[in-house]
């Protein structure tokens, strides 16, 4: 994975995953993996996806070439609630955006270490193939 900054001012952790390093098919089937791994780890609580393409086209915003899926998967690890100001950084999600060859899945830094490393592990787990 790739730690960027978003806009100069978002740490966002990014993977490229080229459609023939994963068996998975489809945005959908990212999403799934993903939501299966949170489900899984007793320190989250899966809360939804969001199809932010279909979103996208629906009130008729722009999509950039190339882009044929998008979506997230959303979260919360809340293992501890110690102020108010937490609540500004969760949930968490992340997002998959799919392309004709490869996938770009990212997410934005957590201010938990351990959250970090759990969401790079489910990332890195897709590469299966």
């Amino acid at each position: 994975m790739e730690q960027t900054h978003f806009n100069e001012k978002y740490p966002v952790y990014e993977a490229r995953i080229d459609k023939n390093e994963t068996t998975a098919k489809s945005t959908t089937e990212v999403i799934e993996r993903l939501k299966a791994a949170v489900e899984a780890d007793e320190r989250t609580k899966f809360i939804g996806t969001f199809d932010h393409l279909a979103h996208t086209r629906d009130i008729g915003g722009e999509v950039a070439d190339g882009i044929v899926g998008a979506a997230h998967v959303v979260f919360c690890f809340g293992i501890k609630l110690p102020n108010a100001r937490v609540m500004a950084v969760r949930p968490r999600s992340i997002g998959v955006t799919e392309f004709d060859d490869h996938f770009i899945v990212n997410f934005l830094e957590p201010p938990m270490p351990m959250a970090t490393e759990a969401m790079e592990g489910w990332v890195k787990a897709l590469r299966d193939a």
